[in-house]
């Protein structure tokens, strides 16, 4: 090789690897100091726009499982509220069973009726719980409400103990249970109904039974309260407007309210029987008196459910809607608080107003038995709600574990993609620093080199 001054090329190519080992090493210096392989679009662009694509997701699945968690705790405090009415009404219809008996003087019963008052007040203020501002269980947050026509629901009771083939002509001597076996009404005993409505309680009766029908024993109830519905499987119209049908789809008797809506609803009908002496047939009553409610009264609403954004993309959401458990909605005063106007215009000859409200009375020994199922079907209400609050939270837990694991598992492809094997990255530092050191050191004899020159010149 030609000796030469100019141009020293072995020292050029050892800059030419040195510069190449430095930026090796530059690189897998960032590497190791930043945790990732890639650091910019230059290091792996495909592999970089995955990699961000992926810690959208990862971040929006984790803020998808925060907002489960709000609406976790919100269920909780809607849940509390209810739970609280439960035991109130627990505590209220242990009340009616108390005030029903007649060990207790008149003043015993307005004793009780005061604690009563003030026990449906606490559920109105049970009603106005709130969760970061928001009312949840005062009928403000409740779903969908149709109904019939768009009038909102009725109350509707069913009695699925009599004979499927009960009607309105079948005489009440002739009334049998479900199983076949006669109720044993005798022509001479005496039908009682009582039955509370906007928070006034009424009674009727006929004395004797004679050859009264089914149409008798309901025509008792004034008919702008309530009236007979039908015999069919089909017991009522649900909120959606759809029709409601007996569990084992077999007729049942059904009663309903005249007009739709909390205003005009009724929230508790009894029937009992007693012979001619006064005494109770309860073996005819454990099955005359079992008409449950199996639509409650609501009022005409749109769709005013809250919603849980728990997915990643637009409408990815939970609905949550809360009914209304006001006192008025569940049935246990006056919707207006203003209870019996005193006009027995529209009452039946044999109709009397024995608790006048504004709030479910037990003053009366007729008001107290009517007023413990009004406190039963509310404890229905109120435990459907919570059983409907309660399916939400399991729903909200399984989708936060399935967010978890999604954001995990996204997560873990991230890492592939995107995190440094740091013992790799500081095996190829190790070796790219060892070269480096090695071409400046070349270089350094390289430079040297041009100076073998000088001897030819002495």
């Amino acid at each position: 090789m030609a000796m030469v001054v100019k141009n020293n090329m072995s020292a050029v190519n050892t800059l030419n690897t040195l510069n190449k080992n430095e930026s090796a090493l530059s690189k897998s210096l960032q590497k190791v100091s930043s945790g990732m392989k890639i650091n910019s679009a230059g290091d792996d662009a495909s592999g970089m726009a995955i990699s961000e694509r992926m810690r959208v997701q990862v971040r929006a699945l984790d803020q998808d499982n925060d907002n489960t968690m709000n609406g976790s705790a919100l269920l909780r405090t809607a849940e509390g509220a209810v739970q609280s009415t439960i035991e109130i009404l627990k505590t209220l219809k242990e009340k009616a069973i108390n005030a029903a008996n007649d060990t207790n003087t008149d003043e015993d019963r307005r004793l009780i009726q005061k604690e009563v008052d003030r026990l449906i007040d606490q559920i109105d203020d049970n009603a106005l719980t709130t969760y970061n501002g928001k009312y949840l269980v005062d009928g403000s947050k409740n779903g969908l409400v149709v109904g019939e026509g768009d009038g909102g629901t009725r109350s509707t009771f069913s009695n699925m103990s009599l004979a499927e083939n009960t009607n309105l002509g079948t005489r009440l001597t002739a009334l049998h249970r479900r199983d076949g076996n006669s109720l044993g009404i005798h022509s001479s005993d005496t039908i009682t109904a009582s039955w509370v409505r906007n928070g006034v309680t009424y009674t009727g009766s006929i004395s004797p039974i004679g050859n009264t029908d089914v149409t008798g024993m309901i025509n008792i109830i004034t008919a702008s309260h309530a009236g007979y519905m039908g015999n069919t499987s089909m017991i009522g119209i649900d909120e959606y407007g759809r029709e409601v049908h007996t569990p084992d789809n077999k007729p049942a008797l059904t009663i309903r309210s005249t007009d739709a809506g909390v205003k005009n609803q009724v929230s508790g009908i009894t029937f009992r029987v007693t012979d001619n002496r006064g005494h109770m047939r309860n073996e005819v009553n454990a099955v005359l008196d079992d008409f449950r409610e199996v639509v409650r009264a609501q009022n005409p609403s749109v769709d005013n459910s809250m919603i849980l954004q728990t997915g990643t993309r637009a409408n990815q959401a939970v609905k949550a809607s809360f009914t209304d458990m006001r006192s008025a909605a569940l049935g246990l005063q006056a919707y207006d608080g203003q209870g019996w106007d005193r006009d027995t215009a529209t009452l039946g000859a044999a109709v009397s107003v024995v608790g006048g409200g504004p709030k479910v009375q037990v003053t009366t020994r007729e008001a107290a038995n009517a007023a413990i199922n009004v406190f039963q079907n509310a404890l229905l209400k109120a435990t459907d709600q919570a059983i409907a609050i309660g399916a939400m939270q399991n729903r909200l837990g399984y989708t936060s574990s399935n967010l978890t694991t999604a954001s995990e598992n996204v997560q873990s492809s991230e890492s592939t993609i995107r995190d440094a094997d740091m013992a790799k990255e500081m095996t190829a530092y190790t070796k790219h620093n060892v070269l480096t050191q090695s071409a400046q050191a070349m270089l350094a004899q390289a430079n040297q080199s041009s100076s073998a020159v000088l001897s030819l010149l002495q």
